[in-house]
């Protein structure tokens, strides 16, 4: 004879039931708040870390940049051709100087021809491109050029006095120290004009950088361009295109200082800048989820110094203007 047992079954009463639910409920949001913060806050790292990143780009090119403006070159390798350098015994006189190539050379430039002893400095008056033919006047104070038998070597020395083209006015907000002056079209406070061997690689460039800020009460972010052209460009490039920005979404400085400013110094008429102080301020490119505004980054850059430039002012200061050399007719004609 089987007996039959009738099983009990348990389970949650309701109040359980609520209870728990309740727990998993908690635990849920609060696992989703946590989840959105993380959002957020990568929202907010993800801004920051675009914005610093742009900025840190920008300063460092115009560090480099500036560092090598002013630096002279003339491409290839030249030397005097068949034709030997006729020497002129006149104080002050010119001569002819067939040379191999003319590449990087222009009027008033100062060329180091041929090897001790009979090494010297002349100067460039006249250039014919279709003979490679140069006119030069020797720079020593007795005004004689010697010389020079065929294959002597041409070479350049020295640096561009103007390599950053000094501001048009001085004393100003932008040149603050700098001695009293006039140089036309040259840079400003928020226009950084520069030239020279600028990337080290025998071909000599114009750059001008541009803070394009809207004037107030415009509040829009404006940008940091970038413009390079051939140093012997006939004409200036016109405004600069989307291409050549180099940095976006900048603003004006906290304290309304301008992008950049200048440290003058002198030898007689001729003007060098030593040191380029760089500032700028940059906006993020979306507002911050947390605190719905825009998150700010200044950075400056207040000591950097154009090594060929300051070298040449040493020089200058030291009485040899023979290593200055002036600037160039087509770099004077891009100058807007």
């Amino acid at each position: 004879m089987s007996i039959n047992h009738a099983r009990r079954e348990s389970g949650f009463s309701l109040v359980e039931l609520i209870v728990a639910m309740a727990i998993m409920l908690l635990i849920s949001g609060a696992a989703v708040t946590a989840l959105l913060k993380m959002t957020s806050t990568q929202a907010t790292i993800w801004n920051r870390t675009q914005m610093h990143s742009g900025i840190r780009g920008a300063t460092e090119v115009l560090q480099q940049e500036v560092g090598q403006a002013g630096r002279i070159t003339l491409g290839t390798t030249a030397v005097t051709t068949s034709n030997s350098t006729t020497a002129c015994v006149t104080a002050g006189c010119t001569t002819s100087m067939p040379v191999s190539a003319t590449g990087g050379m222009f009027v008033g430039e100062r060329l180091v021809v041929d090897v001790n002893p009979a090494q010297e400095t002349v100067q460039i008056t006249a250039i014919d491109t279709t003979t490679n033919t140069l006119t030069v006047r020797s720079v020593a104070a007795s005004g004689k050029v010697a010389g020079h038998a065929n294959n002597s070597p041409v070479q350049v020395l020295g640096a561009f006095s103007a390599g950053v083209v000094p501001p048009a006015t001085s004393p100003s907000a932008y040149a603050p120290n700098g001695p009293t002056m006039t140089f036309a079209n040259g840079s400003t406070g928020d226009t950084l004009k520069l030239f020279g061997d600028i990337n080290a690689d025998g071909n000599m460039v114009y750059v001008e950088y541009k803070c394009d800020i809207p004037a107030p009460p415009s509040t829009a972010p404006g940008n940091l361009t970038r413009n390079v052209m051939p140093w012997n460009q006939t004409t200036a490039s016109g405004a600069a295109t989307a291409s050549q920005i180099l940095l976006s979404n900048i603003t004006s400085n906290p304290d309304g200082s301008p992008c950049f400013t200048y440290q003058l110094n002198r030898v007689d008429t001729t003007y060098f800048v030593t040191d380029v102080a760089i500032t700028l301020t940059v906006q993020t490119q979306l507002i911050d989820p947390v605190t719905k505004q825009f998150q700010k980054e200044t950075k400056a850059l207040l000591n950097v110094s154009p090594r060929n430039v300051f070298n040449a002012w040493q020089l200058a200061s030291l009485g040899i203007m023979e290593r200055v050399q002036p600037t160039p007719v087509t770099i004077t004609n891009l100058l807007q």
